[in-house]
């Protein structure tokens, strides 16, 4: 059953941003002695801006944007998660960004409507 459900999210999903650009926040647990090696590994990827080592629950957080969301599936399960050093890869699609880099982002006020 859950097999079926995570393949109808997984088709919601894929419609919903086909064509679309996605970017995800995407956290890494890593064996602590590779994380240099798998920081400069993550940061070679042209879509990867920002790469970190972080303190808490998990070790590292990426920040990258994708042409679609098989680019960002296809990312997830081949690249990021096979790389020496990786333990665990688990993602968060960002829906709206209000700020970035300093910058207030305009976002449509749809109350107004």
């Amino acid at each position: 059953m859950a097999n079926v459900e995570n393949k109808e999210y997984e088709e919601i999903i894929s419609n919903y941003y086909e064509g679309r650009g996605v970017s995800s926040l995407i956290s890494l647990e890593i064996d602590p002695q590779k994380s240099d090696k798998v920081a400069k590994s993550l940061a070679d990827f042209h879509n990867v801006e920002d790469v970190l080592l972080v303190t808490g629950d998990v070790d590292m957080i990426v920040k990258a944007r994708f042409k679609n969301y098989d680019h960002m599936k296809s990312f997830l399960t081949e690249e990021a998660s096979g790389l020496d050093g990786v333990i665990n890869v688990s993602s968060m699609m960002i829906i709206t960004t209000y700020k970035e880099r300093g910058k207030f982002i305009e976002v449509e006020d749809k109350e107004e409507q």
